[in-house]
Order: C-alpha cells, then sequence, then structure tokens
C-alpha cells in the first residue's frame, strides 16, 4: 500500500501506480491537467513512466475553459 498527497489530502492506494494510471483513478482521462511531482512539473510524454511512489506529494491542476 502506497500513500500519496494529492492537493494537500492523504489518498492510499493498494499498489503502486503511474501518472497515467493517476489520472484515470481520478477520472481525469481526456481533461487538460497539469501534474507536480515533488515540486517538478511532470511532462504529458512521461505520464505512464512516472512512477509515484510512497510519500510523494502532488499537485493535481485542471484547465478549466471559458470566457
Amino acid at each position: 500500500m502506497i500513500q500519496l498527497i494529492i492537493n494537500g489530502q492523504s489518498k492510499q492506494f493498494e499498489t503502486s501506480l503511474n501518472v497515467a494510471q493517476l489520472i484515470d483513478h481520478l477520472a481525469l482521462q481526456g481533461k487538460r491537467v497539469a501534474i507536480e511531482c515533488n515540486g517538478e512539473i511532470v511532462p504529458r510524454s512521461r505520464f505512464s513512466e512516472q512512477t509515484l511512489m510512497h510519500g510523494d506529494r502532488l499537485e493535481v491542476v485542471v484547465a478549466v475553459g471559458g470566457g
């Protein structure tokens, strides 16, 4: 089991996961999101490669359209 801090809130997951899997778990697939992991932006091209570790701190920002 791993624990992640997502937008300041602790969340626990049964197994390790990558950023793409986290986006699916948070039901954000298909949306424009920016992910910061431990103070560093994760490029979209690395979402499926970036494995999250116990204790990682993430900021997840979803772009909102409108005018």
